[in-house]
């Protein structure tokens, strides 16, 4: 089979690529192979879907506003129902971290991010189930935790379905006459001269060699172009070719509640038109929860960095205790309604973090094209990151965002790289 794009990897990264791709000349034969049985199965769909433009990083700030505005239109005008909901993102700070990010929160408002700043009075009454004050509490000091002093707001913020979003996309795509392949394996990329001589051991390092397509569990697919857009796993085929994918996978997991003890943690006043707890990042320990709306449950997850190690897992699983013993008593001291209650689920995935600078990164090669790294925030970014692979495949300067902002391609890459290191994180 002879292809002239060919896509590793389902996800939003793959597919989002793969329709503009094939939007731009219809014509072209793309297909989009993944080894699981459909559309964001891998990690894609694991992802508590959150998204933001509460961006210091002008790079990140562009994807993901603009993105956003896209999704908002796939589901208003294009009839996609991707259970996309404006709650918000409220990060919770003391004293000290406020101060620390007040140059952040400058640098979101002068590009137009709608920011609302609360004081501790002022969310003791918007959430009454948050404690605050721990100043004279024995067991919040041997914690390690901090008071709650401030909120920050992010307005352009919310929660949406990740599987529903994906599956719009491949929708899109097959309309246009794209082609996916399920349960096909890739194995291995193949890199052949450009002219073959038929000697063994070709290629030789005085050859010009191009990647040509990939060695699968169902045989060999050729293409004029490969995508490289398998997240977590891309390491594994490039490793083979001595390219880099400048991502490691380091697991992430969430846990889901349904208890009517928790009704009074679901409840706000005044922070959404839906009177729901936003996505609430607490100031201790980058422990973050959310309310879901559509089944009337709390999301909760841990941005834990320093002692999660990197490790890829084929299927990763959430780990008992790491609620119990780990999350829960930081979580109960901010939130006492969570006391004795258990998750009713709970699941894993595989973040691919790029640690150096927490943007993806984009990047051409003969036959070749590499997108990944998304460090989290593959989905968030997920439209912009399409268009800007697509751009790259034409070989434009500049990506078209939705909205007509423009976007320079090589800001992605590896040898122009030009972005600013992410400052506001989980």
């Amino acid at each position: 089979m002879v292809y002239d794009i060919l896509i590793i990897g389902a996800g939003v990264m793959g597919l989002t690529s793969a329709y503009y791709m094939k939007k731009r000349d219809p014509s072209k034969k793309i297909v989009v192979i993944d080894k699981y049985s459909g559309p964001a199965q891998g990690n894609s769909a694991k992802s508590e879907g959150g998204f933001r433009n509460t961006f210091a990083s002008e790079t990140n700030y562009l994807m993901a506003d603009t993105s956003i505005d896209y999704f908002k239109h796939m589901q208003e005008e294009m009839g996609y129902d991707m259970k996309l909901e404006f709650i918000g993102y409220l990060w919770l700070f003391n004293e000290e971290q406020y101060e620390g990010i007040k140059p952040s929160l400058d640098i979101m408002r002068g590009r137009g991010v709608e920011l609302d700043v609360y004081t501790r009075d002022q969310l003791e009454s918007m959430i009454p189930s948050l404690m605050t004050d721990f100043d004279d509490d024995e067991e919040a000091e041997l914690l390690g935790l901090r008071n709650v002093d401030y909120g920050v707001y992010g307005r352009k913020c919310g929660s949406l379905d990740a599987d529903a979003l994906v599956r719009a996309y491949e929708a899109e795509f097959l309309k246009l006459g794209g082609e996916v392949m399920y349960n096909t394996e890739v194995t291995s990329l193949i890199l052949k001269p450009e002219e073959e001589l038929g000697i063994p051991g070709e290629p030789f390092v005085w050859q010009k060699s191009n990647i040509v397509g990939v060695e699968t569990s169902k045989g060999e697919i050729l293409a004029e172009t490969t995508v490289v857009a398998c997240g977590v796993w891309s390491h594994i085929l490039l490793d083979g070719i001595g390219l880099d994918s400048f991502q490691r996978p380091k697991k992430r997991q969430l846990f889901a509640f349904k208890d009517t003890k928790l009704d009074p943690v679901m409840k706000t006043e005044g922070l959404n038109p839906e009177n729901a707890l936003p996505l609430v990042i607490l100031p201790t320990a980058g422990i973050f929860l959310k309310v879901e709306l559509t089944e009337g449950s709390i999301w909760l997850g841990c941005a834990d960095m320093m002692g999660r190690k990197f490790e890829l897992e084929e299927d990763p699983q959430p780990e008992d205790d790491y609620y119990t013993n780990n999350i829960y008593h930081a979580l109960v001291m901010y939130f006492p309604d969570f006391e004795d209650v258990r998750p009713m689920n709970s699941w894993a995935g595989q973040y691919s973090i790029n640690s150096f600078d927490e943007t993806p990164v984009i990047y051409k090669e003969p036959g070749l094209i590499y997108v990944g790294s998304g460090s989290g925030s593959g989905i968030m970014k997920g439209d912009a990151i399409g268009r800007i692979v697509d751009a790259l495949h034409a070989g434009e300067e500049n990506a078209e965002l939705y909205g007509g902002t423009k976007f320079k391609v090589s800001d992605l890459g590896v040898k122009n790289r030009c972005v600013e290191r992410e400052e506001f994180v989980i």
